[in-house]
């Protein structure tokens, strides 16, 4: 029987992005889709505000975590930075082929950090997070006055005589009709692309979990504890541990 190796390999700031940015994520999705059917739903538009000021601030934490994850790509441990995270760098398409071939062969390799296939999938879930944190600025200064735009989008907009401290949303009487109509439509390609990139997000994830679970059954490593404890067990020697 092979002997198994303990390997640490997440350090916890890696792991606290992770779990902090599933919750995250949970919470977005789920009022970001009471907002899309507050119509249908009846929602009032004091609802939709309420609804939009938790969205907003669940934004910011989840913006904050995602650039925390960004800067510790510099500086955290190795398996933490850019190189182990995104696909690209010398060796990599190489590396690409023979773990396509191993995985379809039912030998994949194992690998302490994210294997090649692995780093497209983080990279595509990394560009879909900044997304979504850009977007999501953006749009709560043009829905709720937010910021960092809120305040200059409230002087863009406010009527003559209004205050633009005391803008309210939905509260057009108070809004220079020509000013709200052209934020409006300069608006709504981060909306939709706010809209369009949370389903693919969603997609996304599914696909992370599901490929989660059969590299777990697959290729062992404790893949799953790992994220929690921070260490891998393999029973072989893994391919990146010398990298």
């Amino acid at each position: 029987m092979a002997e198994l190796k303990i390997y640490e390999v997440w350090d916890a700031p890696t792991r606290w992005f992770h779990w902090i940015n599933v919750l995250c994520v949970i919470a977005l999705a789920g009022i970001g889709t009471v907002i899309l059917q507050a119509g249908a739903l009846g929602i009032p538009n004091d609802g939709k505000i309420l609804l939009k000021t938790v969205h907003v601030w669940a934004g910011y934490v989840f913006a904050l975590n995602l650039t925390w994850r960004i800067v510790w790509a510099f500086i955290g441990n190795r398996h933490a930075r850019w190189r182990q995270l995104l696909p690209g760098g010398r060796g990599y398409v190489g590396a690409l082929r023979e773990y396509v071939h191993a995985a379809r062969a039912g030998e994949a390799p194992a690998y302490l950090g994210h294997n090649p296939v692995g780093r497209i999938a983080v990279g595509i879930l990394l560009l879909l997070l900044a997304t979504m944190a850009v977007t999501g600025l953006v749009l709560a200064g043009t829905d709720i006055f937010y910021p960092p735009l809120g305040q200059w989008i409230a002087e863009s907009i406010s009527a003559p005589g209004v205050d633009p401290a005391s803008l309210q949303p939905y509260a057009k009487e108070m809004y220079d009709a020509t000013a709200y109509d052209a934020m409006r439509a300069a608006r709504k390609p981060f909306a939709l692309t706010h809209v369009y990139a949370f389903y693919t997000l969603m997609v996304m994830v599914v696909v992370h979990i599901g490929a989660v679970v059969v590299t777990e059954i697959r290729e062992g490593g404790s893949l799953i504890s790992a994220m929690f404890s921070g260490r891998k067990v393999f029973s072989r020697k893994p391919r990146d541990l010398d990298y």
